[in-house]
């Protein structure tokens, strides 16, 4: 008897308190605790109503519902965690492991309306809108979160990303170069960085965003990848190998480094490795056909036709639209041309995956191209070529910073 003396003082002590705090904050959301502790107290007026013992499952209900509950809901206020915001938030998440989007952005949309200061809620809400393809919106969710928890680097990243997907890679840029000032390790932040740099083909920019990323992840095989494509778009050959070797020891299944390795050793006449490198690509399928081609020019060089015609052969049977085009074009071929089987139907193969991003192929045709431009010069005229091309990249960045300088003196 005392038992349940105790529990109904408490009981509606409790709910006395719950409904003041409802009448007070006007929020509706505090109706539920009231029905679940409603139906506590119900469960032990009808046990002392007709003397009966509920069994023990009705037992342990009626205290969560009319005691539990409530005194959680209470400790949750007094750490400023708000009701309504764990009602919303778990319904927002409720509906979309159900895939109800709607539902799951009105409770969130209520949620910021009334709490606009809601972390989460603007957090969930812009990962909604992203889903839906929604960039804008994403966005402006995103900032809110951020300008509430300073920081959430992910959204700083989000945002950026979102922005790069919208064509505006400036903001896009500017965004990620605040958040590596904020957290110099975030990879994600480095990558897109570089990619967008490389796309303007503000080469040196982009070696100082990836130099900068080595200190905190110097195995990553990405970004000494990606520094070899900068310092190749550089004219830098030497450095670019450097990065390029490293990329192929840390992860010798990733073939392109060793494609990029193989050009640059046949600007530098070094054939024996070319071959060797090109002989190793081999296993990639979309960078086959190139490497068989390059490998029936290497074999005219050392003058062994037979096996220039095999390799040629080889890579027409690989990718005749692509290689034939350059086999009718290039000269070197012209001793063997009438041995290579040249079908009338030229088609592309359907490749599985397309592997190669458009800075790898943009890489690529560099390096193609200036072996082509390399192709009868001696070493010194190499060095003195990259020379020259480094000095006029020089004066254009000079001349760059001295009109970035004046209208910064202007403003």
């Amino acid at each position: 008897m005392g038992e349940q003396l105790i529990f109904t003082v408490l009981a509606f002590a409790l709910f006395i308190f719950v409904f003041f705090k409802m009448i007070k904050n006007n929020d509706t959301s505090y109706v539920i605790i009231l029905l679940l502790e409603a139906i506590g107290i119900a469960l032990n007026f009808f046990e002392v109503l007709f003397d009966v013992k509920i069994n023990s499952f009705f037992m342990v209900l009626k205290y969560i519902f009319a005691i539990l509950i409530p005194i959680i809901a209470v400790i949750l206020e007094k750490y400023n965690m708000s009701l309504n915001e764990i009602i919303n938030i778990t319904k927002a998440r409720i509906w979309l492991k159900l895939g109800n989007n709607k539902k799951a952005k009105q409770a969130l949309i209520d949620l910021v309306t009334k709490s606009p200061e809601n972390y989460q809620g603007h957090k969930l809400l812009a990962i909604i809108y992203e889903k839906e393809g929604g960039m804008r919106k994403a966005i402006d969710e995103y900032v809110q979160a951020i300008d509430i928890n300073k920081k959430d680097y992910d959204s700083y990243y989000k945002v950026a990303e979102l922005l790069n997907n919208l064509q505006k890679s400036e903001e896009a840029a500017e965004m990620l170069y605040s958040l590596l000032n904020k957290k110099p390790d975030y990879y994600k932040a480095t990558e897109l960085l570089g990619d967008i740099l490389i796309s303007k083909e503000r080469y040196k920019e982009a070696a100082s965003i990836y130099q900068e990323a080595l200190k905190y992840n110097p195995v990553s095989y990405e970004i000494n990848y990606n520094l070899g494509i900068v310092y190749t778009m550089l004219n830098d050959f030497e450095n670019a190998k450097i990065c390029y070797e490293k990329a192929a020891q840390i992860n010798s299944l990733l073939y392109n480094a060793k494609y990029s390795l193989a050009e640059i050793a046949l600007i530098y006449k070094e054939i024996e490795e070319a071959e060797k490198y090109f002989m190793q690509t081999l296993e990639d399928e979309e960078l086959a056909p190139d490497s068989l081609y390059e490998l029936a020019k290497i074999a005219l060089i050392k003058g062994n036709k037979d096996t220039a015609v095999k390799y040629a052969n080889a890579a027409i049977d690989a990718n005749s639209k692509k290689i034939v085009p350059k086999i009718q074009k290039d000269p070197i071929f012209i001793p063997i041309i009438a041995k290579i089987s040249i079908p009338f139907n030229i088609e592309e193969p359907e490749l599985k995956e397309h592997k190669l991003t458009k800075k790898d192929i943009k890489v690529k045709e560099h390096l193609e191209e200036m072996f082509e431009i390399t192709r009868h010069l001696s070493y010194s005229d190499i060095e003195l070529l990259n020379y020259n091309k480094n000095k006029k990249q020089n004066e254009k960045d000079i001349t760059q910073e001295k009109d970035i300088g004046g209208k910064e003196r202007q403003e």
